[in-house]
């Protein structure tokens, strides 16, 4: 008698044991699923694209005709196997893997622009390093037949000017199908893909080669905006393209003095926006923006290369818009631009990614709860009932 009871009580603590382990399991798992997968769909969720003049007065057929929808991003930063870590390096990219094919999913964008520095050791990785990088970036940003990715080059990709070789451009060039001076024509809108780093202005070979492209492309681009009855001799055997004012995507920004002008919440902090930029090295020089400026009177310039948000006017008019980083090693609030783009008009949105600073709160919150959950199932902390009760006894007794 005494021993089946024994055996009741046995089974029951077991029972309340293994119950109490499961809820434990099931608090873990979903903390852990909600900040490393469905808080992306959360955040992302909020994000809507902007709307191009006259573009309400369209239809949704009218709208997905006419207008092109981008995401711009920049600076992914790829750790190689020099400097990264194992465990930053799993953390970042399943980061940005998520957030990526998370605004895939839900955005469902007609074209992705990259604005370098995809690798951060492309710049000295040996082949086999950057066979690997490229296996790991195809992983985390694959994309659908109905999605085109476009990637330009930067100075972490093929190195700073005396760093670039011909064969790290050409091994960027092969896998990415990336050419200074490519011209990107999509629905009427033209993007011109700029490498930068190229436009050092000292004559090098590859400089030399990449400035020629660009001559050749812009005279392209003139002869096309000229109007019909504007007879030009030197336009008349050019090939024709959209009359539209370009758009250049480019790593580096053009010249400017510092990020000092530049505001928002994810502009460079107070410490480092009156730090002088580098020409060549933080910017590009003011020979070489004038010249970009010149050649192609864009209508909007894409950069990245600083890591932070920052938005200019060259010459009074023409736009710039520096797109921050999209790692979590570089900012603790990465973003992407959303943009609405027609032949002659375009609307610009950031949409933010989650802040790392509030993941990392989640998690501190739910550890918290959790010990308090453990200490209360064996009975090691005391119920604030009788803690009071305690006081007040210890009070009257005084």
């Amino acid at each position: 008698m005494l021993s089946s009871s024994s055996t009741a009580v046995k089974d029951l603590l077991l029972k309340k044991r293994l119950c109490f382990l499961l809820k434990l399991a099931c608090c873990v798992s979903s903390v852990l699923i909600f900040c490393e997968f469905l808080i992306y769909y959360v955040v992302i969720f909020q994000c809507r694209w902007p709307e191009v003049k006259g573009g309400a007065h369209m239809s949704k057929k009218e709208t997905s005709t006419s207008v092109l929808k981008a995401i711009i991003l920049a600076d992914t930063h790829l750790l190689g196997e020099i400097k990264g870590h194992w465990l930053d390096k799993l953390r970042r990219e399943w980061q940005m893997e998520r957030s990526f094919q998370t605004a895939l999913w839900l955005l469902q964008p007609d074209i992705v622009f990259i604005l370098g520095d995809v690798f951060d050791e492309g710049k000295w990785s040996l082949p086999e390093a950057w066979a690997d990088d490229v296996r790991r970036f195809r992983k985390m940003f694959k994309f659908p037949v109905s999605t085109e990715l476009v990637v330009v080059v930067g100075n972490h990709d093929i190195g700073f000017h005396y760093e670039m070789t011909t064969y790290k451009v050409n091994r960027f060039e092969k896998v990415f199908n990336f050419t200074s001076g490519k011209l990107i024509t999509r629905k009427g809108i033209n993007f011109v893909l700029v490498n930068s780093v190229a436009m050092e202005g000292d004559g090098c070979t590859l400089c030399r080669a990449a400035e020629a492209k660009l001559v050749a492309l812009s005279h392209k681009l003139n002869c096309s905006q000229q109007k019909p009855n504007h007879s030009n001799k030197r336009c008349s055997d050019v090939e024709k393209l959209p009359a539209s004012e370009p758009i250049l995507l480019q790593h580096y920004p053009l010249y400017r003095k510092s990020d000092a002008e530049c505001t928002g919440e994810d502009s460079a902090s107070p410490e480092e926006k009156n730090i002088p930029f580098k020409e060549k090295y933080d910017v590009l020089s003011q020979e070489a923006s004038q010249k970009l400026l010149w050649w192609f009177h864009p209508r909007l310039i894409l950069s990245g290369h600083t890591h932070s948000a920052c938005e200019v006017l060259h010459a009074g008019k023409i736009p710039e818009v520096s797109v921050p980083s999209f790692s979590w090693r570089n900012r603790n609030n990465p973003s992407f631009i959303m943009g609405s783009i027609t032949p002659t008009d375009f609307s610009l949105q950031k949409c933010f990614l989650p802040y790392e600073s509030r993941v990392f709160t989640i998690y501190c919150a739910a550890g918290a709860l959790l010990v308090i959950l453990i200490l209360a199932h064996f009975q090691l902390l005391t119920p604030p009932f009788y803690f009071a009760q305690h006081l007040i006894s210890k009070h009257k007794a005084v």
